[in-house]
């Protein structure tokens, strides 16, 4: 089928999103890889949920403590150079990792020691990138490229990745899926590297008290509106409950309960993989639904619903079922989501909001801290049944703030698009100039 009819690949015309988009596509790849390598790591040294729990705590705490110090430097120089100095330092703490287990020294201190050298990396990326895509892309391939993210996400984070990541397990250890997904570290910041700058760097004109200017300008203008501070912190609370038992306890299941291997953890995420590619396919080729406040909190309340599957589960497939379920619906809105807020957010104040956004995860830490303690007291299956409901509960019930669906009532994600209509189709092939939506 031609790429001009298949508007999930259109955004893939521009030369420096393809290098963004190919880095990227790899770097989640190693992820997928890192993800059951680091589980069955984990579980294998100290088969306690707490375990799992810290070194989780280890990777997200210092994102939540730094990423609004990152969101301030990646709006202040240029990004490529904040993703490649990030690739850089998450794939030595990596490697670091996986050669401490090839050569069977890897301690669970060492996990938690290089989880936090990771997640400061982390801190820096995540808002560079985000506010990188809306540079490259044109606002009318914004759903577009936000759908091809989230297909190409799944597929490696979910589908391909954990697959490749348990053969990997079995013919090498988790030492050899530690190092291939240092490789791909190096690979990401290669295709940064190759991209054009996109503007030059600012200089650090009053330092820490400029610094905490841009930072309350930020705050401002996420406090102004309610369709972004809204959707923040119900994220922040549903995730609160939710996010803990399902990265913690599911791989437990698996494990302890329904006695799996590494294959079949993969497998479960692989299912995940499916509905969210499908949902990817799905959303990129209709667009940006008209209600789209009302489609993101409805399909938000489904999946976060689904996480409750995992606790009514008996059987291998059934996990399976609610994975898929769980990922097919938040990657619709996750899709949506980014499409909003790359359309309606100034491009001057994209890293810092995407730093917020990021900070609304802040409180991961703390949920994977309640974790274990919770399902001691519960048990794993009840726990997980009450953080699906109550965190589906929170979400539903903030859509309904009042003035959180005003955007899509005036149409205001219309008028964004309509503003930049008159963007020649040539500028598609050397990549979308910033100073065009200043």
């Amino acid at each position: 089928m031609p790429t001009s009819r298949v508007r999930l690949l259109a955004p893939l015309k521009i030369r420096d999103f393809r290098l963004l988009w190919t880095g990227a596509s790899v770097s989640l790849l190693g992820d997928g890889i890192f993800l059951v390598a680091l589980v069955w790591q984990v579980y294998t040294l100290s088969n306690a949920p707490t375990a799992l729990a810290a070194v989780c705590i280890a990777l997200t705490l210092p994102q939540a403590l730094l990423v609004l110090l990152g969101g301030v430097v990646c709006d202040r120089f240029e990004r490529r150079h904040i993703m490649i100095a990030s690739d850089a330092l998450r794939g030595a703490a990596i490697a670091a990792i996986g050669g401490l287990a090839v050569a069977h020294e890897l301690a669970l201190w060492h996990l938690l020691a290089l989880g936090c050298v990771y997640g400061i990396g982390s801190a820096f990326f995540l808002p560079a990138f985000d506010a990188t895509v809306p540079d490259l892309v044109p606002p009318e391939l914004l759903a577009e490229a936000n759908a091809l993210d989230q297909f190409v996400r799944p597929t490696a984070l979910r589908l391909a990745g954990p697959a490749l990541g348990g053969v990997i397990i079995a013919a090498l250890g988790t030492g050899g899926a530690f190092v291939a997904d240092a490789g791909t570290f190096a690979v990401s910041a290669l295709s940064v590297g190759l991209m054009s700058p996109r503007h030059s760097e600012r200089s650090l004109e009053h330092g820490v008290t400029e610094g905490i200017r841009q930072l309350r300008e930020g705050y401002r203008f996420v406090r102004s509106e309610v369709w972004l501070w809204g959707s923040l912190l119900s994220a922040s609370l549903a995730y609160l409950l939710f996010m803990g038992p399902a990265d913690i306890l599911l791989p437990y299941l698996v494990k302890n309960t329904m006695h799996g291997s590494p294959q079949l953890l993969g497998a479960i995420f692989g299912l995940g993989g499916v509905g969210a590619l499908s949902a990817a396919m799905v959303v990129g080729q209709v667009g940006t639904p008209r209600r789209h406040v009302t489609f993101m909190y409805v399909t938000w309340t489904i999946a976060t619903i689904a996480v409750a599957g995992y606790g009514l589960a008996v059987l291998p497939w059934q996990l399976m079922l609610a994975s898929l379920v769980f990922n097919a619906f938040d990657t619709a809105g996750l899709i949506v989501w980014g499409t909003v807020r790359h359309r309606l957010v100034p491009v001057e104040m994209r890293g810092r909001v995407a730093s917020f956004c990021t900070l609304a995860l802040g409180l991961w830490p703390l949920s994977y801290a309640l974790t274990a303690p919770m399902a001691a007291l519960l048990g794993v299956k009840t726990t997980l049944i009450a953080a699906g409901l109550g965190g589906g509960l929170i979400t539903f019930a903030a859509l309904f703030l009042p003035g959180m669906r005003d955007i899509e009532r005036e149409g205001r994600l219309g008028h964004s698009a309509e503003l930049h209509e008159s963007v020649p189709a040539q500028e598609l092939e050397r990549g979308y100039l910033p100073e065009l939506v200043t």
